[in-house]
This record gives structure tokens, sequence and C-alpha cells, in this order.
């Protein structure tokens, strides 16, 4: 029976519009120009700390991260709405066969993806699929390779790489050692090999090691990182698009106090590979260091003093944690700093203060005793330690202390709750090392909403100055340490966190005092800054309230800003080599160019927009 030409006709005209529609959306509408998709399985909740740690990894990095379940990427006339796409581990091992077709087009049609580690690994019923991972052509070498190499599919091994990838992607030196012209046994410098391969390290143990799937084949692109497992990072293109392949667990990882890997690929993936705008972590873009003094004990005193000769007085401000009891070791040992009744140290306190730094608590009360204990006591037993240290230091200043250190650097998460329920905004941390203020995860869960962790960089195994010297670092290696920590804030315009003990840093006073002449210095010309804990815990608190979106039109991003309070101090960066001159066409904002990015400072204003012609092609919309 034929159908009424009248039906054919409806039906034609309803296909043509639907066609109409969806090239007008693609080519006429604005399109956003820095949104990364997250694939979520369907079923999974946006709230998952599994999905979640990498939205928080976006909000950090100044990204837009968007969890989108697999059923919206792969429905039909979907909007193109995105600049890239990410395939987490850990919560989409699974993927269908359609799913690994669609993202395959996706990529081969001029799209941007970054693969990480186990995702799509599994077919639906939880199994390894034969032969390679189907992302294997994708990732640009054979991998997950389990109906073969059986329990041997992963291997732990330590990643290597070159100095200046692992510049790119982030990590401070001294997190990657080494990290510099090497040193002779005259102490002094002999000519660097920037070529040389360094490893990632890690605080007091140094060699680190993770899981990466064993790759086979020669990859078919640029490899970033390695390891005696193959391939650990590395750029492949295919067709038209490109892949950045992460062999490394970086959810996993996160969600357990090492996400530095992850913030470091996923700028890398939305800064380097597409070239998006984003939110700096810092006040006016200007870089700088956090200096955390740990005070313990009276032993502190007599260098406190000497200290004051130093030309660290005349710089700062910084971060000064105090342990306030009479006792230090143990209980009556009236070793300790006493701040209720120690006229000294009170004095000390109150001339901190006054020069603008920011007092903290370290630990509770008695700083042995308390570290010993913190860990396995009953939490009722020892909070009022932490209330007595906190008490007595705001009974000299008169302010409340918002900022705290761990003795031993022993944090159990029961404190965290604590410190966040008493008003601090900022913990120095021993985990995350080599990151910039974070909102920590452990145990695969989110710590605290306010209060940011201060992770410490460390030189290979070593971070205080008496680390340095009892485990025999040479003196012209800290030296070098510390102008490339100072230059990498700068360059980066980020903050990191150096922590010392008064003790232990007398030895250094003129490897300090050259330091702080360069500090000084680049302080003077208004590209370093000494930031405390809590004045960036603040001002992160803040930026968090910051609502804005990026948008293409007409070949010309439009960026929009606005914030209930005020933008001032909030800067974005864009590339230059992508971006014209950024014009300001609504609000208060300065633009300066610093190498190859154009910074984008916002004045007294409580909104903002700006624009700024592209320069090369469009951020793909595929």
């Amino acid at each position: 029976m034929r159908k009424p030409k009248s039906i054919v006709l409806i039906a034609v005209l309803c296909l043509g519009a639907l066609a109409a529609a969806f090239l007008f959306t693609r080519h006429h509408s604005s399109v956003s120009a820095d949104r990364l998709l997250l694939l979520v399985p369907d079923g999974a909740s946006f709230s998952d700390p599994k999905v979640a740690l990498w939205v928080d990894a976006g909000n950090e990095e100044g990204l837009h991260v968007v969890p989108t379940h697999d059923s919206d990427f792969l429905r039909p006339f979907r909007r193109s709405d995105f600049a890239g796409v990410i395939l987490p581990d850990s919560i989409h091992r699974e993927a269908s066969d359609l799913l690994v077709t669609a993202i395959r087009r996706f990529v081969a049609d001029g799209g941007r993806l970054m693969l990480v580690y186990d995702a799509g690994t599994l077919a639906l019923n939880g199994r390894y699929t034969a032969g390679p991972s189907r992302f294997s052509e994708l990732a640009g070498a054979s991998y997950g390779m389990y109906d073969t190499l059986h329990d041997e599919t992963t291997k732990w091994s330590k990643i290597s790489g070159a100095r200046k990838v692992f510049d790119q992607l982030g990590v401070p030196p001294g997190k990657y050692f080494p990290f510099g012209s090497q040193t002779t046994t005259s102490g002094k410098t002999a000519v660097a090999q920037p070529a040389e391969d360094v490893q990632l390290r890690r605080y007091m143990y140094g060699d680190l090691e993770y899981p990466s799937f064993v790759t086979s084949g020669d990859y078919s692109g640029d490899v970033l990182l390695h390891s005696e497992a193959g391939v650990v990072a590395g750029e492949h293109s295919y067709e038209r698009g490109s892949v950045l392949f992460v062999n490394l667990p970086l959810g996993y990882l996160k969600g357990n106090t090492d996400g530095l890997p992850l913030h470091a690929f996923l700028k890398y993936f939305a800064g380097r590979l597409l070239s998006l705008p984003y939110l700096l972590t810092v006040p006016d873009g200007v870089g700088g260091l956090t200096l955390n003094w740990h005070v313990d004990s009276n032993a502190a005193i007599k260098p406190l003093q000497q200290l004051d000769a130093w030309s660290l007085s005349q710089q700062g401000p910084y971060s000064v944690h105090i342990t306030a009891g009479p006792d230090a070791m143990e209980l009556g040992d009236k070793r300790g700093f006493s701040v209720e009744h120690n006229p000294v140290s009170q004095a000390l306190i109150r001339e901190y203060d006054r020069r603008g730094y920011s007092i903290g608590s370290h630990g509770g009360w008695i700083h042995n005793y308390f570290a010993a204990h913190v860990g396995t006591d009953n939490p009722k037993d020892l909070e009022k330690y932490l209330m007595w240290n906190k008490a007595a230091l705001e009974q000299v200043t008169g302010k409340a202390v918002v900022e705290y250190s761990a003795p031993d650097g022993n944090q159990p998460g029961w404190v965290t709750e604590w410190l966040e329920a008493h008003g601090f905004v900022a913990y120095y941390f021993t985990g995350d090392t080599g990151m910039g203020p974070t909102q920590g995860y452990r145990d695969g869960k989110r710590e605290g909403q306010n209060i940011w962790a201060f992770p410490i960089l460390h030189l290979d195994r070593a971070a205080g100055f008496e680390e340095f010297e009892t485990q025999q670092y040479p003196d012209s290696e800290v030296e070098q340490w510390l102008e490339a920590i100072t230059q990498f804030a700068v360059d980066h315009r980020a903050v990191r966190l150096l922590y010392f003990h008064p003790s232990g840093i007398l030895h250094y006073r003129r490897i300090v005092q050259g330091w702080l002449q360069k500090t000084g210095q680049l302080r003077a010309e208004g590209r370093f800054r000494w930031y405390t804990m809590s004045d960036s815990a603040n001002f992160l608190n803040s930026r968090k309230r910051v609502d804005w979106n990026v948008s293409i039109h007409d070949g010309r991003l439009i960026l929009a800003a606005s914030h209930p309070d005020s933008l001032e101090h909030l800067t974005w960066s864009l590339s230059a080599d992508r971006y014209a001159e950024p014009k300001i066409i609504g609000g208060a904002a300065s633009v300066v160019k610093d190498n190859n990015a154009w910074l984008v400072v916002a004045g007294k204003t409580r909104s903002l927009q700006i624009e700024a012609r592209m320069l090369g092609p469009e951020v793909s919309s595929k």
C-alpha cells in the first residue's frame, strides 16, 4: 500500500528542518571554546568521588571539566559545544563497542582526546577484550594485552623523561631529579645536560614507581614519558585529530594523595594541545612562594633571634607556625616554646604579627607527643591539645589562627575535619608533593569544603633545610634548587610551599642571602610575591565564587565573568599564539603580554566581558 504523498512530504520537511537546525547550530551559533567533556558511564552519578575529583581538578586549574554520560555523547545531532574529550581511568574501565567506534570517529573527524590508562580496556561484561585494547590504534601503541601477558599486563616502574617535558607538565624542579646542572666534588657546577632523562622522585624515599600497561611496538607519536613498561605518555595524531595517551591511573592517584600527575596532564591537554583560556590561581597573575616556618620548642628561640639579622626579615610575609605549649618531647619536660608564660616567645610572635606574617598552629601543644599519638589515640583525647595551641596563640596576637602544620607531617583525616570546623583555611601537607594549594582527596574522598592543603616542595628525598644537611646534599645543589623553584613559580605564575625549622636554616645563611637577592629583585620587578598560606587560601575560596564562560562567534572569542562581590585581582591567561590582543568590552580590567600569553587582570568590577580575535583555526568543535 502506498503512503499518502502528504505524509511523505511531511517526513521530508521534518528531516530537512532537523538537518537545517543542526547545521545552523553547528555553524552559526556561539560555540563553547573551552568545555572538556569527561565521559562517564550511564548510571554513574556525577557526585561520585571518582568523577568529582576530575571536576575539582579542572576548577583548581581554572578549566571547565564537564561530566557527560555516554548516551549524551552518542546521541544524534548532539551540540558540538566542547573543545575536547577526556576518557578517564577507574570509573570508565568498561566501554561498549558502540562507544569505542564513536570515539574513534570523533578523533578521525578532527577531535582531541585525552585517553587515560584503563579507560575502555574492558568490555561491558567486565572482561578484557581479545587482543590489545580496542583503543590501541588511537593511543599509538598496543596495550591491555591480557590474553598474552596475564598478570604481567601492567608493570610498576620508575618514570623518566626530558627536563623540558616535566617543566611543560608543570612539575617543579626537585620533584623530578636531577633537575639541572650537575655538581662536582669541588662544589663547582658542571655544564648542564638538558637532554638527559630525569625521573620523578618521592619525598623521604626517593625512588618512585607507578603502574602502567606494558606497551608493544614502535610508538607512532611523540613520547613524553616512558618507563620499563614502555610508553607512559605521548601525543599521537590520528587522521584529522589527535590523542594524548596517559598510561597512568590519574584518577586513582589523585584520590590517594598524589594529585600532581592528574593536574599536570589535564593542564597540558587544555593548555598546550588545545590552547584554552584558563583562570590563574594567583592574584594579578604573579607567582610566588610560601615560606613556612615550623617552631616546635624553646630550642628555636636563639635561631629565631639570629634570623632577625638576616635579610629574610626584610621580605615576606611568611607563615610562622608554632607549637605553643610548655613541653616539647613529652609531658613535663619544660622544653616547649611556652607561649603563655615566656615573654621572649610572646615578643617574637608580636613582632612577626607586626610585620604581617601569619601566625599558625604547629600541631597540638606538645610537638613530639602529639605527633606520636595523633594517628593512634582517640581523637577526643587529643582535640584539647589543638584547642589549647590555637587559644594560646590567639591570646598573644588577638587574631584568629587559621593556618596549621602537622608535627612530623602526621595529618590523619580527623584533624582536617577538626581544623575546618574551627575556622582553619589552610594546612601544610606531605602528600600531593609538588602541587600548589589543593582541596585534597584521601582514600578516594575529598577532605573538606573550604580548607586547602599546601603540599611541600622537595629536593629529591629532602624538603626542609635540616634535611639537606643531614642527607648531605651539596650546598651548590641546594643553592641551584632554590633559584630553580623561584623561577618555576614566576614562569608558571603559580604558588608553591617550602618549609624549614629555624635551627636547620642557620647553616645556609650565605645561600639564603643570595636567594633573597633574587627574590627581592623579582619582587621589585612585580614578577614575584611571598604568599602566606591563609592569603592564598582566602583568595582561592573567593575565586571559587566566580562564574565565567567562554564562547566563540564568527572567529572571535568572548569571555564573560561575574562575581557576587568583586573580580578584582582575578586573572585569565590566553595564548598569544592563538588570540590577538584582547579588548575589554564590559567592566574594568588591564591586559598585559607576558611571553606567549595575554594576561587579563580584572579590576574593581563585579562583571567583565572581553573579546579576542582568533589567529588560527577555531578550537575543534567536533
